[in-house]
């Protein structure tokens, strides 16, 4: 990524991925790259930023599910639902560390900060 000049990174989800998220995060802030991550386990891990569903929620959810078919009701019957939450977390001290400012709007609407 050094080598082609790249200046930001943006982490898709994926089990291998999700498996390295701190040597991910970590080889990021070496390189001096602001990344975005889709779950919070990066930006715990050193990441600067995530923005994604709130997988316990999604959890919860899917549990209810699971409820409603043993219940009996029919798999087809249940509607298909999108996540309705969405968490971004933000590391302030990667921040500093990348020299980057994090303008105080966006981190009024942070879910949780990490120092």
């Amino acid at each position: 990524m050094n080598d082609a000049k790249v200046d930001s990174l943006l982490v898709l989800e994926g089990l291998m991925i999700f498996n390295n998220a701190k040597l991910i995060a970590s080889l990021a802030t070496k390189s001096r790259l602001p990344a975005i991550f889709f779950d919070s386990k990066f930006v715990e891990a050193g990441g600067l930023v995530s923005y994604g569903p709130n997988f316990v929620d999604m959890q919860r959810r899917a549990a209810y599910f699971v409820d409603r078919i043993l219940k009996g009701t029919k798999p087809g019957d249940i509607p298909v639902e999108q996540p309705t939450k969405f968490d971004l977390v933000i590391n302030v001290s990667t921040a500093k560390e990348l020299g980057l400012s994090i303008a105080s709007t966006i981190l009024l609407r942070a879910d949780r900060i990490i120092e």
